[in-house]
C-alpha cells in the first residue's frame, strides 16, 4: 500500500538564500545563525542555515564577525547593491564584455536605457568634479 502523507515541500537553494538574506535584512544588526533560523519559524535545521550563510559569504552576499564561539552575520549591501554585484559576476565569467554589453543595451525597453543613458552620465560628471 502506498504512502499518501504529504511531505513538505522542498526548497531550492537560491530560495533559502532569498529567505535568509530578508530575515538579515530585518535584524536590527549583526544576527546569529541561532536568530536568523528563530526568525524563519525554525524549520529549517542549524546546520542549514550555517551553510546557506556560508555559501552567501563566499558570494559576497554577507560579512560576518566572531560574536564569542560562533559568528554574527549581516547582508554585505542592500538588495539593490546584491543585484548588481550578481550582474558583474556574470559579466567577469564572459570572455567578450562587449558583446555582452551590446547585448544587454540591445535588449533594453526605451525607459531602461534611459534611466542607464542618465545614470552614465551623472557619473561621468562626478567624475570631474
Amino acid at each position: 500500500m502506498a504512502d499518501h502523507r504529504q511531505r513538505p515541500r522542498r526548497r531550492g537553494q537560491g530560495e533559502l538564500e532569498v529567505l535568509v538574506l530578508s530575515a538579515l535584512r530585518e535584524a536590527k544588526g549583526p544576527a546569529t545563525a541561532g536568530w536568523v533560523q528563530e526568525r524563519l519559524g525554525g524549520d529549517l535545521a542549524h546546520t542549514t542555515v550555517i551553510t546557506i550563510l556560508t555559501r552567501l559569504l563566499a558570494k559576497g552576499a554577507v560579512t560576518r564577525e566572531r560574536a564569542g564561539r560562533s559568528f554574527a552575520w549581516t547582508p554585505a549591501s542592500d538588495e539593490a547593491g546584491l543585484a548588481a554585484h550578481r550582474m558583474r559576476k556574470v559579466l567577469d565569467a564572459e570572455s567578450d564584455r562587449e558583446a555582452v554589453l551590446a547585448s544587454f543595451v540591445t535588449g533594453l525597453g526605451p525607459d531602461d536605457e534611459r534611466l542607464l543613458r542618465e545614470l552614465l552620465g551623472r557619473s561621468r560628471s562626478e567624475g570631474e568634479d
